[in-house]
């Protein structure tokens, strides 16, 4: 018998095998990918099912009905193919590409294969998806694209499923869940594969679908898995149920994983799941047994490639740090600072990563900061916050940059503090701006994919009246019928169509606002920061260092507060009555002469229920010191009051006896009625929004409080609980 394997392959192949070999034992452990591959008949093309396929490393696996299998293997691993009715073929695996195997069966074994005769397309079907799976990683858009374009060459439920399965996999990788599991599903209706089915309760995980990724997970029957596959169930529904918080199953879980993988040698597995073991074990509050299960992972790490060794410090850093640990955390990273700065001379690690060197020396410096070591502390924050600035990092540069502030304001520097808080403040700006971008972005890149997908939608319900058409011509008698059920069906995909449009465009609504209200968030705060820090330069100003100093610890304590509710919606009531006090307090440290002020709430309102938009009441009040109480003659009084009137609803009044709206607009310049109008109108367009959001969660109304000369003003705030 002869043996023939694609030409075009080998000649692109052969005479790099013996030199790649080599050098792939010399790296030692090298990742593991999944390569496909198909058995065929030379003449006819007819799949021979029941082939032994081995790996050198021990993993075995067999063809299935249609020819094709999947093993798990190496670069430079040698593929074993045997089977009784051909000689046996030895092949080197140089990357994940496809491979087919052209057999010519003895001729007195022919007559066992079915005689069909070659279609011309299958060729063109294999060679769109491999380039789908070129372009996986790098470019979503094309990749879809030759998925479509398999799918219009397809003759066959199983190259459907096939087809699906990929799109599926580009789909996981860009974190598009949702579409990945609808076309890991379609997939399993055309083709129903083991392997897909532990794509599919993988991309239920990611999707927060926990209870059909369960449910998926238990489906499989565990018998007809390879070990690795076996390993890889055990350790997705140990995942599983640790996003559920189900720590006692996780571990269980992955024990048995452990099990399989300790039987079976497959290193890498048993590795990760020592590591996983014992993050379920720390969950728990176990630190002993997880610290054993740490030790573990980190001693196999070491054997592996220097990357996954790294890894595995961090995670252990990461152990250390939540256990106060933090000279043996100190230790590790600096350990893996030095594994990184050589992993970086072969390897780009993205700012995502968790082993770049910014994000490494900014934990030592808090871990330093925690020890009272404040110069270390310093040093390696400092050279945290120049790497990420370098890298474009904003997110470690922010918290660096934070940390920093803190370490200069427990060691009395005042002055350095106050610089590196503005300093974060910038940050802070620019990481918003960021993030905004991203998300306009993700939209567009959301809604490209969409209409990809949306085409190969269409490629299918032409394939299916395409085959309706057909059965029209042979079955006449049920025309009619056909017909019928073409209509419903296309009625259905309309209603569908629409309905999918109308949650869309919801979601681009929603996302609107979300941006609509960051962006006025982002607007506040730098203004409320602005007239803060005026009232600290007005104290330096005068020589009150003591008072400045104070003034600017509780303003410190202000802002932490406001910046980490920045990002939300609504915030309780109890939290924003706790800043409001503070906010009133500072403003009479400053204009003691000017006004008294006090803040009630009644007895009878359980603020727990209700919460409130994040910084909506502080204007008001800023308004009433600064343009109704500071121009009184006499001492002014400014009350906030909280009642409750109805069950589901309560009152906040804001009441000043001030000068009033009409002699404090005709004292005000031009700039200042600029800035005014514009943070009234930040407010106005927030409570819209919120409305529109919420169902009309809130209700402002202003209007004069006494009919004197200085009418003051009177802020009603009705806020209704969820």
């Amino acid at each position: 018998m002869q043996v023939y394997i694609k030409y075009i392959l080998l000649l692109t192949l052969v005479f790099n095998v013996i030199s790649l070999k080599a050098q792939d034992d010399l790296i030692g452990n090298t990742p593991r990918f999944t390569v496909r591959g198909s058995v065929v008949e030379q003449d006819t093309r007819n799949p021979i099912p029941n082939v032994n396929i081995q790996i050198n490393g021990g993993l075995y696996t067999t063809t299935d009905m249609f020819g094709d299998f999947r093993i798990e293997a190496r670069k430079g691993d040698e593929l074993t193919i045997r089977h009784k009715d051909f000689e046996t073929i030895y092949y080197v695996i140089q990357s994940n590409e496809r491979i087919i195997v052209e057999v010519e069966p003895n001729n007195q074994d022919k007559k066992k294969f079915d005689k069909r005769s070659k279609r011309a397309n299958e060729p063109q079907f294999n060679w769109y998806i491999d380039s789908a799976e070129t372009y996986l990683k790098t470019d979503a858009q094309k990749s879809i694209q030759f998925i479509g374009d398999a799918l219009e060459a397809s003759n066959s439920k199983k190259e459907n499923g096939e087809a699906y399965e990929v799109l599926g996999d580009i789909y996981m990788h860009w974190k598009q869940y949702d579409l990945a599991v609808s076309n890991y599903r379609i997939s399993l209706q055309n083709k129903d594969t083991n392997e897909t089915r532990l794509k599919l309760a993988k991309a239920y995980r990611f999707n927060e679908n926990y209870q059909e990724s369960i449910q998926e997970y238990n489906d499989i029957n565990k018998r007809a898995l390879s070990n690795y596959q076996l390993v890889s169930l055990y350790e997705g529904l140990g995942d599983v149920y640790k996003n559920t918080g189900e720590s006692d199953k996780s571990i269980e879980a992955y024990n048995e994983g452990l099990k399989v993988a300790k039987k079976r040698l497959i290193t890498p597995k048993i590795t990760d799941l020592n590591s996983k073991i014992a993050e379920g074990y720390n969950s728990k509050g176990e630190v002993e047994e997880a610290e054993g299960y740490f030790n573990k992972s980190l001693e196999l790490a070491n054997t592996q490639n220097k990357k996954r060794a790294v890894e595995e410090k961090v995670k252990v850093a990461d152990f250390k740090s939540s256990n106060n640990l933090y000279q043996s955390e100190i230790e590790l990273r600096q350990q893996a600072l030095e594994d990184i700065s050589d992993i970086e001379t072969d390897t780009i690690l993205d700012n995502e990563s968790p082993l770049t060197s910014q994000k490494q020396k900014y934990k030592i410096g808090k871990a330093y900061a925690q020890q009272n070591d404040f110069d270390n502390a310093i040093e390696y924050l400092e050279e945290s916050i120049e790497e990420a600035e370098n890298k474009s990092d904003l997110i470690v540069q922010k918290d660096a940059t934070r940390k920093l502030s803190e370490v200069y304001r427990t060691t009395g520097d005042f002055t350095k503090a106050l610089e590196a808080y503005q300093e974060y403040v910038d940050v802070v700006d620019k990481l918003y701006r960021k993030k905004e971008q991203e998300i306009s972005q993700a939209t567009r890149f959301r809604k490209d994919l969409s209409t990809k997908q949306n085409r190969i939608t269409s490629l299918e319900s032409d394939r299916e009246l395409s085959e309706s058409q057909y059965q029209l011509t042979i079955e006449q008698s049920k025309r009619q019928k056909i017909v019928i059920y073409s209509l419903i069906g296309g009625l259905f995909l309309l209603l569908l169509t629409a309905f999918l449009m109308f949650k869309y465009i919801r979601q681009q609504r929603l996302a609107n606002n979300l941006l609509a209200l960051k962006s006025l968030r982002s607007q506040m705060n730098p203004h409320f920061i602005f007239n803060a820090l005026n009232s600290v330069n007005s104290f330096i100003a005068s020589n009150d260092e003591r008072t400045a100093n104070r003034y600017l610890t509780d303003f410190s304590k202000l802002m932490r507060a406001v910046l980490e509710n920045s990002e939300e919606d609504f915030i309780p009531l109890e939290k924003e009555i706790e800043l409001l006090q503070l906010y009133t307090q500072l403003e009479h440290f400053r204009f003691q002469d000017k006004f008294d002020y006090a803040i009630n709430v009644d007895e009878k309102i359980h603020v727990e229920d209700f919460v409130i938009p994040p910084m909506l009441l502080q204007p008001y009040i800023e308004n009433a010191v600064w343009h109704g109480l500071r121009y009184k003659k006499e001492k002014g009084q400014l009350h906030i009051n909280i009642s409750q009137d109805q069950k589901d609803e309560i009152k906040i009044t804001i009441t000043d006896d001030g000068i009033g709206r009409k002699k404090s607009k005709a004292l005000k310049t031009k700039n200042q009625k600029k800035q005014n109008s514009k943070g009234m109108g930040n407010i106005k367009k927030r409570v819209a929004i919120l409305n529109d959001m919420y169902k009309d969660k809130v209700d402002v109304f202003v209007d004069d409080f006494l009919d004197a000369e200085d009418t003051g003003t009177k802020v009603v705030v009705t806020l209704k609980k969820d």
